[in-house]
């Protein structure tokens, strides 16, 4: 995927469309102790229980299977406004193996 090394965009702190700076970052790993990872391991039915009562278990390293795992992973990238030198996110990411900035 090709995107420019510098882009036209809206600044949220000049208030006005600004040339801003793209660059791209490592996506972090999820917390599985997060508040949306606990919420989502409560609607799988894991997470049950009170205390040290039905923890997460896992079952074996052998028994795992990578079915259904993306073999992409969604850009992160971040837009530097040249004049006030703040950076914002990308708000949403797009599947690509490989980013290249022309």
């Amino acid at each position: 995927m090709k995107i420019p090394k510098t882009i036209k965009k809206f600044c949220r702190k000049c208030k006005k469309h600004t040339q801003q700076k793209v660059t791209q970052n490592k996506k972090k790993t999820a917390s599985p102790l997060s508040h949306g990872s606990k919420v989502r391991a409560k609607l799988r039915g894991l997470a049950r229980g009170i205390g040290n009562l039905g923890r997460y278990s896992k079952p074996a390293v052998t028994k795992f299977k990578r079915s259904g795992a993306k073999n992409t992973k969604k850009t992160d990238l971040r837009y530097t406004c040249t004049e006030c030198k703040k950076a914002s996110c990308q708000s949403k990411g797009i599947r690509a193996k490989k980013v290249e900035f022309v």
